[in-house]
């Protein structure tokens, strides 16, 4: 119908309205209400053409990672007062989109030996306070010529901030065992805390479970073959990998993909904006809560 209008608006000079619309079956008072909003309209295609440029500013910033949740609250940030049902209009319409992920690779092999362990979490991923409860996990790294390298990590379930991690060519219990000693260091301590994980056989091995006794950390683990048990993880790790291959089928050599993940971790951290967080990075989030504790 639209295209309709236009054409008895370009060809106004030349015949009648009314002619035109009765040969091409349009309403003239129709023909009339578009033509007067048609200055608004080009208002609002030049506003959202200016809006597209921000957006692609942050997502440019984000690495492409960022979707209409996040680019909002970045664009509210820096000043910009803007709505997020709009944001993901423009960018529906200016086709800008983040990046699926390729398929998984199972990493969670569960050990029939293992001493049973219970659900301290019940799929409840949240803490009110930092140290307390932290969760962990083992994803895969796609290198050149079909390797790969492992990552295992530890977030803090108060901020989602990414205290401990490693990464290995392998998936012995010294990949968990690492990173959950990285997370030790990181907080000066782990003593009192709950740490929760999968059946994996890394983290349902003697050493592993030894080393909890040691740094004082109960264990926690959901349900067998229950992904949902484990949700959060997942997720930061699809996001990890969504994020910082962007389409690709692997990260290249082995170099290039500990530094690219290195990066993404240490961004993570600092300035990836959160959903859980309200849209604050891990540490924001973390000093955010600290000064509402002291104002209080």
């Amino acid at each position: 119908m639209r295209s309709r209008f236009q054409f008895v608006d370009d060809h106004r000079d030349t015949y009648e309205v009314k002619r035109l619309c009765q040969v091409l079956d349009v309403n003239r008072s129709s023909y009339y209400k578009w033509l007067a909003g048609r200055t608004a309209r080009t208002l609002r295609q030049r506003e959202d053409r200016l809006l597209a440029e921000r957006i692609r500013e942050v997502h440019r910033e984000s690495a492409g990672a960022y979707g209409s949740p996040r680019v909002t609250a970045e664009l509210r940030d820096k000043g910009l007062r803007v709505n997020e049902k709009r944001v993901a209009r423009v960018m529906r319409t200016f086709s800008i989109t983040g990046i699926r992920l390729r398929r998984r690779l199972r990493t969670t092999v569960p050990d029939p030996t293992a001493s049973t362990v219970p659900d301290l979490f019940q799929r409840d991923f949240t803490a009110t306070e930092p140290g307390r409860k932290y969760m962990g996990d083992i994803t895969y790294l796609p290198l050149e010529n079909g390797e790969f390298l492992y990552l295992a990590t530890v977030l803090d379930c108060f901020s989602r901030k990414a205290v401990g991690w490693s990464i290995a060519n392998h998936m012995r219990t010294s990949l968990v065992t690492d990173a959950l000693r990285m997370a030790g260091a990181t907080r000066d301590g782990l003593d009192g805390s709950v740490f929760h994980s999968d059946h994996g056989a890394q983290y349902g091995s003697r050493a592993f479970a030894d080393l909890c006794d040691q740094l004082g950390v109960t264990r926690s683990m959901g349900a067998v073959g229950a992904s949902a048990d484990n949700a959060a993880c997942e997720i930061f790790h699809a996001s990890l990998k969504r994020e910082t291959l962007q389409g690709a089928r692997d990260y290249g050599d082995a170099g290039t993909c500990r530094r690219t993940v290195f990066a993404w971790l240490t961004r993570y951290n600092t300035r990836r904006r959160h959903s859980a967080n309200g849209h604050l990075s891990p540490n924001e989030h973390r000093h955010h809560t600290a000064k509402l504790t002291l104002a209080a």
